[in-house]
């Protein structure tokens, strides 16, 4: 620019010189002299601050700002998770084993019962009928056998008419002892103790003995179980009694301690999985079953481990690292890991267990990077 601007005034300068007087021609020339000298030593002086300027930018460094933690040292558990639903483990479907309409019902839905608790009554006028019938059968039966054996024993009946009256009083034992059963069953009662989960069975309703409809179902909510499905290279790592963490959503993320009480040996082929049964105590009732809840299967625990806060982790390609602080820089140093859980990792190479570690902030961070500490 300022070639083009010294040229432009030369030409204008060599215009006027070419109509003007030699003394003129003097000056003019000393004038042209005079100003490419003072253009040159505007242009030095610019090429002198630019250059001031861009060392001042390069001597500027900016500290990165970030978010530290301390290394802690801790105990951490290896944990498998999963989710399963709760079940009762024991429950019952009541059914009428006798026929006949409902007259009454003593519970309903939500009541706790005990075993042998009246459910309900059916109509059992017909079966106390036929208990009477079979009481009178058998007495007459076995008045006339006394009779029989008072002359029995004098051999004046054959054997053969004793025989076959000994069987007919039998057979109507039987048959008052069928008849009082068919009575008790008239009578609804509840087979294990529990909560009344549901009842279908209303008054005035026409029952037939076992009917595919159920009465009552009994469900025992003291323990409960939870179902879970584990992939077949785990079945090493699982043993019976092992413990587990159940977080119940429904609760308010609720944690229970529940422990495996079965082992399936078997693995499903269509899924590659196996079945593990959880035994879930429950003394106080707050669980219910049909509860969604998520599982954590403890594996084994490593004490006073070195923990590293997850966040603070860096992953490229299986390779792991960490940015240490160290005098207002950072140090990226690689280690090994172990367990691990939510919010932990177990270092087992790398770190002492005493060093500040960046959480926040690492993801352009660089070795030997200058930072500024920001934690709230």
């Amino acid at each position: 620019m300022e070639t083009a601007t010294r040229s432009t005034a030369l030409l204008s300068l060599n215009s006027l010189s070419h109509f003007a007087p030699s003394s003129f021609k003097r000056l003019l020339g000393c004038s042209i002299i005079v100003l490419s000298l003072a253009t040159t030593a505007c242009s030095d002086a610019d090429a002198i601050d630019a250059n001031a300027e861009s060392a001042t930018v390069e001597e500027t460094v900016f500290a990165i700002p970030v978010e530290t933690q301390t290394i802690i040292t801790g105990d951490i558990t290896s944990t498998y998770d999963t989710t399963a639903i709760l079940e009762a483990r024991e429950e019952a479907f009541v059914v009428a084993r006798a026929s006949g309409i409902i007259e009454e019902i003593f519970v309903e839905e939500g009541d706790y019962v005990e075993k042998g608790q009246v459910l309900a009554q059916l109509d059992k006028r017909r079966y106390e009928l036929n208990l009477s019938k079979a009481q009178a059968d058998l007495k007459g039966i076995e008045s006339e056998l006394e009779k029989v054996n008072k002359v029995y024993s004098q051999k004046l009946i054959s054997d053969d008419t004793y025989d076959k009256l000994t069987s007919q009083f039998e057979s109507a034992k039987a048959s008052v002892r069928l008849a009082e059963l068919d009575l008790k069953e008239a009578t609804i009662t509840a087979p294990i103790d529990g909560y009344i989960a549901e009842r279908n069975a209303k008054v005035g309703n026409l029952t037939e003995s076992f009917q595919r409809e159920r009465m009552f179902h009994i469900v025992q909510q003291r323990n409960l179980q939870g179902i879970v499905y584990l992939p077949e290279n785990e079945l090493p790592n699982v043993v019976i009694g092992q413990g587990a963490t159940l977080t119940i959503a429904a609760l308010s993320d609720r944690s229970i301690s529940a422990n495996v009480e079965r082992i399936s040996p078997v693995i499903d082929a269509t899924t590659g999985t196996f079945k593990v049964t959880l035994k879930v105590p429950n003394q106080d009732n707050m669980l219910k079953a049909g509860m969604f809840t998520d599982v954590s299967l403890e594996y084994a625990t490593h004490a006073n481990a070195t923990l590293l806060p997850r966040r603070a982790l860096v992953t490229i390609d299986n390779n792991h690292s960490v940015f240490v602080v160290d005098n207002g820089k950072v140090k990226k140093v690689d280690i090994s890991t172990g367990f691990e859980n939510n919010e932990m990792i177990e270092v087992i190479n790398g770190l002492t267990g005493s060093e500040e570690v960046v959480t926040a902030g690492h993801q352009n961070l660089k070795d030997s990077a200058p930072v500024e500490v920001v934690n709230s």
